[in-house]
């Protein structure tokens, strides 16, 4: 949110079930004890999003974190950037 996100948020899995063929469990292979965090950032657009993040990962805040003073293992991690298909805001 520092460098310019429109919205942030942080989700823990309380009702994910395990599915016949894939799930979030699956798809980090969830270990006993452990449990799924879901989470995104809203931009303005492509473009805005390309600044922001160059601008969090510029920031020296994050510049000496490694991978093992992460609070979860980032080889388990997925990400990607998504285009809206279909937007509804309630007001």
């Amino acid at each position: 949110m520092d460098h310019g996100a429109v919205e942030y948020w942080e989700c823990v899995g309380d009702d994910v079930p395990d599915g016949k063929t894939t799930s979030f469990a699956r798809s980090v292979k969830l270990r006993p004890g452990e449990v799924v965090i879901f989470s995104w950032i809203r931009y303005r657009s492509r473009a805005h999003r390309d600044r922001v993040n160059a601008r969090a990962m510029a920031d020296p805040r994050i510049a000496d974190i490694g991978p093992d003073q992460m609070p979860f293992d980032s080889k388990r991690m997925m990400y990607g950037g998504f285009a809206p298909l279909v937007s509804q805001v309630r007001s």
